[in-house]
């Protein structure tokens, strides 16, 4: 089987690609779906897979990101004229692949998606009927010939597999074989250039009950707020100065765990080193050895001995950073630098403070290392342990894991979140609107006036709301009062 002397050589994803025939002609897009599990299914079902006579080039997936790429491999595969699209559409990317093809790409002036080749901007276009926006170096006219596209569901259905064996059988094989004008066209991919939301990047506050719910809003914080910046390791996305409590910092369901690659064994022996103080002979520091042995004390042993002595004692501080040495010295610094232990609601609360961070890979294992620390702690003086607060001087993520953080990010939903600093009952007496500031039923304060604006300002000036969606409800609530107001219906808080 020939294809004009051309074979399969992707310029994309070349390791995530499962290649079974390089002089094929179908490419098979599993979308979500695993790509084994595909290839099983189509063994099932009687395809030819062997590396010699199959019509199928390659197996690959698409998810939300990668359609740049794809669409490249394709123009310089132009052997590839048949597009098999199958398995789970988990982000509409089906969608997008069809209406490239059908419906083109529209200019895309509302985005603040930009992209840079060769030191050239490059504009971004937007899938007709879709939402995704790719650069416009890569058009539908660039096709010489736009690939055939079958389309099949997630083939946990046989009615699915009959049909592409039907397929394979027969109207397939017609697309065999190119004209012998077809030339690979190969399109450089342009880099994207990350635009940040406009925030104050040192005044993040993260405040949640588990650990895994707090670093998924690190990774959305970061991902949308996040500043570049460039390292001497590379291109990085920072904010400064993030402060993250956890409420209730207890290990996570591993279930939980494993959906994010962390790995619950590995994260059980991180809490058993960092507390044993041991360090191998080809390694140059680490933590556990840093608070326990390498100035000559036990600083875990030392704070658990003066709380016991005073349960309110305020110098149960740990630092890890020996100035001397690591100002000094090229490799081997710390990045957690202090630890400070502090009773407070009858709890014992511990704050740790994190030199550099590492969003993506690091945070929850350290999470999980401070978690073991102030458990030993917290048994050891007979208290009930309460909040860990994690300070990041510097907390990044990497441009190269951006796709990665970025499907953290999107699957970011709303949640209620009850306001610390209270809630608020608004009534309409005569003329006048009146708003109760109130902690479990109790009146802290009351507000009155005529105006929403007027009240909003009185609120914000006593700092009595903290949470945004709180305050957004509130506004609207005191929008709809004034409004009844001036109608004479009834109000009726929501």
């Amino acid at each position: 089987m020939t294809n004009s002397g051309l074979y399969f050589e992707p310029l994309y994803y070349g390791d995530r690609l499962h290649v079974v025939n390089r002089s094929g002609y179908v490419g098979v897009v599993t979308l979500w779906s695993r790509i084994d599990f595909v290839r099983r299914q189509f063994e099932l079902a009687g395809i030819d897979l062997s590396s010699d006579t199959s019509p199928i080039a390659v197996f690959g997936n698409l998810y939300g990101n990668g359609l740049r790429e794809l669409l490249r491999n394709l123009l310089y595969n132009p052997q590839i004229r048949v597009l098999l699209v199958c398995g789970r559409n988990r982000s509409g990317s089906r969608e997008e692949l069809i209406n490239f093809f059908e419906k083109g790409v529209a200019p895309c002036e509302e985005t603040k998606i930009q992209y840079r080749c060769d030191s050239s901007k490059v504009k971004p276009v937007r899938i007709v009927g879709t939402k995704r926006i790719i650069d416009n170096l890569v058009t539908p006219s660039d096709f010489a010939v736009s690939p055939k596209i079958f389309v099949f569901g997630d083939l946990k259905d046989s009615s699915d597999m009959e049909k592409i064996g039907k397929l394979f059988s027969g109207e397939i094989t017609c697309y065999r074989g190119i004209s012998q004008e077809a030339q690979r066209v190969n399109i450089p991919l342009p880099e994207v250039e990350f635009d940040y939301f406009p925030s104050n990047p040192r005044s993040h506050v993260i405040v949640c009950e588990r650990p895994i719910e707090a670093w998924e809003e690190i990774i959305f914080r970061i991902c949308r707020f996040g500043r570049p910046v460039q390292l001497l390791k590379g291109e990085r996305i920072e904010l400064q100065n993030l402060k993250v409590v956890v409420e209730h910092p207890e290990e996570e369901d591993e279930g939980l765990l494993r959906k994010y690659n962390f790995d619950p064994d590995f994260l059980k022996r991180y809490q058993k080193d960092i507390l044993s103080g041991h360090i191998e002979p080809d390694e140059t520091y680490n933590y556990g050895h840093r608070i326990r042995k390498y100035f000559g004390v036990d600083s875990l042993e030392v704070c658990i001995q003066r709380l016991k002595k005073d349960s309110e004692d305020r110098k149960c501080y740990v630092a890890l950073w020996d100035t001397g040495r690591d100002l000094a010295s090229k490799h081997g610094h710390p990045c957690l630098v202090s630890l400070f232990f502090r009773k407070f609601d009858e709890k014992l609360t511990l704050s740790a403070t994190f030199r550099t961070h590492n969003a993506l890979d690091a945070w929850l294992v350290n999470m999980y290392g401070l978690i073991a620390i102030l458990k030993q702690v917290a048994r050891e003086v007979g208290m009930e342990s309460g909040a860990i607060t994690v300070y990041s001087h510097s907390i990044t993520i990497d441009n190269r894991e951006l796709d990665r953080a970025k499907e953290i990010a999107r699957e970011k939903k709303y949640r209620l979140v009850e306001d610390p600093q209270g809630y608020f009952r608004i009534i309409l007496d005569e003329d006048t609107i009146v708003v109760e500031h109130c902690v479990e039923d109790i009146v802290l304060k009351t507000y009155k006036g005529k105006k929403a604006s007027r009240l909003q300002h009185d609120i914000t000036r006593d700092c009595a709301i903290s949470d945004v969606g709180h305050a957004i409800y509130l506004g609207r609530q005191l929008q709809k009062a004034e409004e009844c107001l001036k109608t004479g219906e009834p109000f009726v808080q929501e």
